[in-house]
């Protein structure tokens, strides 16, 4: 069973990686908004260049407001036009990712920048796309959590630490945990690119010291500190940044 997480437009990597016909689970974020280290992705074929290069910029900063503010002045007068170029592109790249998915097998849910009910449409047989849920796979308990911490954006793939620890709580204990946001540990959730700490979820570390599952598998910090962790008998391992390195990691 493989794990990745932000994918993040990379389907041709994802494909070659369903390919090879183990199980896959995917912990969220497939949607590319902005890539920051290029500036490809959504905002820039709908407002350009400048506009990613400005957004890279509020994102280093966690300027959130900035970001809301200075898309609104981008909209202005347009605002039905710029929402039907975002659905556009939207639905085109879950196209895009179930056409990679095609003929695989595994499970996925949704990150921070997803679109969870249009993610969730776009799930092709031989995927499940999970919330909240837990399923036994050979004997291990695998309980799955979508969703990233809130930002201020109300973004759709939003969670709030209230409403993640109702689904651990309601979860209970499992073997391996995957969720897309990391626990609250600063060298978890530091991204050593920005140098600053992004989100992580007190509700997770808490769940973590009470249960101790096997194995917590994360994403969402794309340069963290540290990618492994232990709390207590549980390691914490952020599998990767997969639109920058077409990796996974292997569980087991």
């Amino acid at each position: 069973m493989l794990f990745v997480a932000d994918v993040h437009g990379a389907f041709d990597e994802l494909a070659r990686l369903v390919a090879t016909g183990e199980p896959v689970v995917i912990l969220g974020d497939l949607l590319n908004f902005v890539d920051y280290r290029t500036g490809d992705g959504i905002a820039s074929d709908v407002f350009g260049a400048e506009f990613a290069g400005a957004a890279t910029e509020f994102r280093r900063r966690g300027d959130f407001a900035g970001s809301r503010r200075l898309w609104r002045e981008r909209s202005a007068g347009r605002e039905d036009e710029v929402r039907g170029l975002v659905a556009g592109a939207i639905k085109s790249q879950y196209a895009a990712m179930r056409a990679a998915l095609e003929g695989g097998s595994g499970l996925i849910t949704h990150g921070n920048v997803d679109v969870p009910a249009l993610l969730e449409a776009h799930v092709p047989d031989g995927f499940r796309y999970l919330n909240g849920e837990v399923v036994d796979i050979d004997g291990v308990r695998l309980g799955i959590i979508g969703g990233g911490s809130t930002t201020g954006l109300n973004a759709a793939g939003e969670i709030s630490e209230d409403e993640m620890a109702g689904v651990l709580e309601i979860m209970g204990p499992v073997d391996v945990l995957g969720t897309h946001v990391p626990p609250a540990i600063d060298g978890l959730r530091r991204d050593v690119i920005t140098g600053r700490l992004e989100g992580g979820s007190t509700a997770i570390t808490e769940y973590l010291v009470h249960h101790q599952p096997e194995v917590h598998y994360f994403g969402d910090i794309h340069q963290p500190q540290a990618s492994r962790w232990r709390v207590g008998r549980t390691r914490c391992i952020n599998v990767g940044y997969f639109r920058a390195t077409a990796r996974a990691v292997r569980h087991g």
